[in-house]
């Protein structure tokens, strides 16, 4: 039986809906195969939680754990951190470093996907298309006209690395702009101002699936709000319909850019990428390294959809890192 460590928390505004991801994990692995240890990872603790909730510290020199006079080692780490320290490279730098195998992508790919500038710019000269954007950092001057006339209005401004739609805003009007910045600055001190695109959202889980890459069934955004932000999608304000409404087409269109994206960057385990779709066309926003992982998250029910269960898809996810 192989330990799995699952890990789950982090250090930012997205670690409760970590701690969701990673207790669903923990519930749907195959205990006929894994043994599965929860590892929450804090700012201030890192911690093994066992059945009882008890906590045992984890030994950061070597990732192991005291447990009951034991020393419990890992095989593998499956890691279900959104945000930092997981999805930005940073846990992947140490665990390779310590050459524990675990199922996210590689850190380089994790750092530059959560940097969603330097994400865009590496995948335009591919031919995928992206927003009109508008860069800021913190300290910049800023100025209110150029940015509207380069991106125009409506707008988004958003903070270059962060997740969940924590810090995004729509922006409709210049009198908007300057909190929209402020807001964004809360969450990171780079800023991302991107041109509205009027079309339909859509989400694509990508992974790679016995070796091969898959483009999983394609979710359809419709957020009741001005746009998928947090309450869109975490409180039940959207629909996330499955398989999209669009043409046979361009649902094949989507499906090669994901797939091109997935496979230029070099990826590995899962993805989600978010698209909008104008006139036939899809303009990539992001990618998650990350996705959420609950029952009602996105990815699980694309893999749902296409005969994939929860069961499967961790276990597929150990299977690739410990090969």
């Amino acid at each position: 039986m192989k330990n799995v460590a699952i890990i789950m928390g982090g250090y930012s505004s997205e670690y409760q809906i970590s701690l969701k991801s990673g207790n669903v994990v923990y519930n749907f692995l195959d205990k006929t195969k894994y043994n599965a240890y929860r590892i929450h990872i804090f700012k201030e603790k890192w911690v093994m939680v066992d059945e009882n909730e008890n906590e045992f510290p984890v030994n950061r020199h070597d990732f192991s754990v005291n447990y009951v006079g034991i020393k419990l080692t890992f095989d593998v780490v499956f890691n279900a951190i959104h945000g930092t320290p997981g999805e930005d490279g940073l846990m992947q730098a140490y665990f390779e470093l310590l050459g524990i195998p675990q199922t996210s992508c590689d850190y380089y790919q994790a750092a530059l996907t959560f940097n969603k500038r330097d994400m865009l710019s590496v995948l335009k000269p591919y031919g995928i298309k992206t927003a009109t954007s508008y860069y800021l950092d913190r300290g910049n001057v800023i100025n209110e006209d150029e940015i509207i006339k380069t991106v125009g209005l409506p707008m988004f401004v958003k903070p270059n690395k962060s997740g969940s739609s924590f810090g995004i805003s729509k922006v409709k009007t210049k009198e908007e702009l300057l909190p929209a910045i402020e807001n964004a600055y809360k969450e990171d001190n780079e800023i991302i101002i991107e041109s509205f695109l009027d079309g339909t959202e859509v989400s694509v889980g990508v992974i790679n699936y016995k070796g091969e890459t898959k483009v999983l069934p394609i979710t359809e955004i419709v957020s009741e709000n001005d746009f998928f932000d947090y309450e869109a999608k975490y409180l039940g304000k959207s629909q996330e319909i499955t398989p999209a409404r669009i043409s046979d087409d361009i649902c094949q269109k989507v499906e090669a850019v994901s797939k091109k994206a997935y496979e230029v960057l070099k990826m590995k385990g899962f993805s989600r990428s978010e698209f909008i779709i104008v006139n036939g066309e899809p303009f990539m926003l992001e990618m998650n390294t990350i996705p959420g992982l609950t029952t009602e998250s996105i990815l699980p029910q694309q893999a749902k959809e296409a005969g994939i269960s929860l069961t499967e898809l961790f276990d597929n996810a150990i299977e690739l890192a410990l090969a």
